[in-house]
């Protein structure tokens, strides 16, 4: 199946599942966690059938009986693929006859899957009897169609994560703070300027798990290595939903991996400081009352350059507290991307001690300013930070600053993202940046616009390198649009005189519409 009809199945699926929606009582959020559910279950029986004949080919015979064994869970799983009963097949929900209540065969295939693969225990949905027979009958049906039980590969993994993209533009996860997806272009941005292929990977804010399954993808199209070979992934999620939703995702992508439910404020669940090659993150941003007096969090070794403290010794902003988490979670050679809110890089008082240590360490490699309009239910602009404790000698005490406030696609009139070109001419930008192999760049037009020459070179209104001493001189701040400068184009070709007439037109003629307005208004006797 070609990318296309990838992209056009996802939206014939949304379209169809979510007319159904439109049609019953039920929210986005209702319905959210039981239709992910079905592309689950849906997933998981191609995925089997794709397997069996494979396992059974290499399935051994028992000498005495001269007959193969039977299959069992190992063998699937070393195929990629779970072991199915009967009544938790796809196809057997989609042929029960109409008598049969249909709501609790879909809750017990639920339970089957769980009762053989403990990871999934409590994370499948099982509230299917919320569902009026006909919806889910129908539902199952949009799942059911030639084009869905022949598909093969990830194309499941496409369509959850499309979903998934789907249900955060309606704000689906608005009563968790709509913090269960970050948009795909923030992502692949992080994951193009990192480029984790290898070790240990961890997002202790990880929502539904895009950042590893970006990862995943990143490693297949480039390193052409079995993900789960080439990395190990962890993740921390405080929301339960959140966290069903993550070990869901890695599921249907087949990617193994240690999703735990807790607080990242007060925890280290899995014990990673100074372990991780890859952490990558969208945390919440500017999360207050934070329990500063807390024990775990006064003796974390985590925060070498101490807690953001207020006067009162209380903690009102915890953008440092995760910078700090990101940068300790690294080893020697690690690196970092992660989202953070535009305000941190230039928040004063104890932020900025801390920030001005992060910048003398020398590991912070770069940081871009991204527009408006990026995230679904938010408008705010917001930084990607990164950090590379790895970072070559030259560029040891620079700091990339780049300003991509207006590098966009415009979607629609409320949402912004990087084209394919923009996010291939930034990361071979970052790339030049390290002295690494340009790759794509020769075919960027985007790249070859900015940098004519091949290589890197400032831009005004678009990067700069930063010296340590230049920060300084600016107050430590990290704010891109210091550095980089404004690019002011003046259209040679437009009539300024003749439209600064017209404009100045147009606003006599408001002004005398408005006196006229306000007269009468003036006028009515009350």
């Amino acid at each position: 199946m070609t990318q296309d009809n990838i992209k056009k199945l996802e939206i014939e699926l949304w379209d169809a599942a979510d007319d159904l929606r439109a049609n019953s009582k039920l929210t986005a959020g209702e319905y959210k966690d039981p239709l992910l559910g079905l592309v689950l279950l849906r997933f998981a029986q191609n995925r089997f059938e794709d397997a069996k004949i494979e396992v059974e080919k290499k399935l051994p015979i028992n000498p005495r009986t001269g007959k193969k064994r039977e299959a069992n869970k190992g063998d699937y799983a070393g195929a990629g693929a779970m072991l199915i009963a009967k009544k938790a097949k796809y196809d057997y929900l989609a042929d029960l006859p109409e008598g049969e209540n249909i709501a609790e065969a879909i809750n017990n295939a639920m339970k089957l899957i769980e009762a053989e693969y403990p990871d999934l225990e409590g994370i499948l949905p099982k509230s299917y009897q919320e569902f009026d027979d006909k919806l889910l009958r129908d539902l199952v049906r949009v799942f059911n169609k030639d084009a869905v039980k022949n598909a093969k590969g990830d194309v499941f993994g496409r369509i959850y994560e499309f979903f998934l993209m789907k249900f955060s533009m309606q704000g689906a996860g608005a009563q968790e703070g709509g913090e269960f997806f970050t948009p795909p272009s923030l992502v692949n941005l992080i994951v193009n300027f990192i480029q984790p292929d290898h070790g240990i990977v961890h997002d202790p804010a990880c929502g539904s798990g895009g950042m590893f399954v970006q990862t995943a993808h990143f490693i297949t199209d480039h390193e052409h290595k079995n993900v789960n070979e080439a990395i190990t992934v962890y993740g921390t999620e405080l929301k339960s939903n959140n966290t069903r939703l993550a070990k869901m995702n890695l599921a249907i992508h087949g990617i193994e991996g240690k999703i735990i439910e807790s607080n990242s404020f007060y925890t280290n669940p899995h014990n990673l400081t100074g372990k991780c090659d890859f952490v990558m993150a969208n945390p919440p941003f500017n999360v207050d009352k934070i329990d500063a007096k807390n024990k775990f969090l006064a003796d974390d070794d985590r925060l070498p350059f101490g807690a953001p403290l207020t006067g009162k010794g209380t903690i009102s902003n915890g953008n440092y507290l995760w910078m700090q988490y990101f940068h300790s979670y690294l080893n020697e050679t690690g690196r970092a991307g992660f989202v953070m809110a535009s305000s941190a890089t230039d928040a004063g008082n104890a932020e900025k001690l801390i920030r001005q240590k992060l910048i003398e360490s020398g590991d912070v490699e770069c940081i871009v300013a991204i527009s408006n309009n990026f995230f679904y239910t938010r408008s705010l602009p917001c930084h990607v930070w990164f950090f590379n404790k790895g970072k070559k000698a030259e560029n040891k005490d620079e700091v990339l600053m780049i300003d991509a406030r207006n590098t966009f696609n415009k979607v629609s009139t409320t949402i912004n993202d990087f084209s394919n070109e923009h996010l291939e001419g930034l990361t071979a930008l970052m790339n030049a940046f390290r002295g690494d192999d340009l790759g794509v760049s020769k075919d960027n037009s985007w790249f070859n616009e900015h940098f004519p020459k091949g290589k890197y070179q400032d831009v005004e209104g678009l990067c700069k390198i930063a010296t340590i001493e230049e920060i300084k001189e600016q107050d430590y701040s990290l704010t891109p649009g210091r550095y980089v400068g404004v690019k002011v184009d003046i259209d040679m070709d437009f009539d300024y005189k003749t439209r600064m007439t017209e404009i100045h037109t147009e606003l006599a003629k408001l002004n005398t519409e408005a006196n006229s307005l306000m007269k009468q208004i003036q006028a009515v006797k009350l």
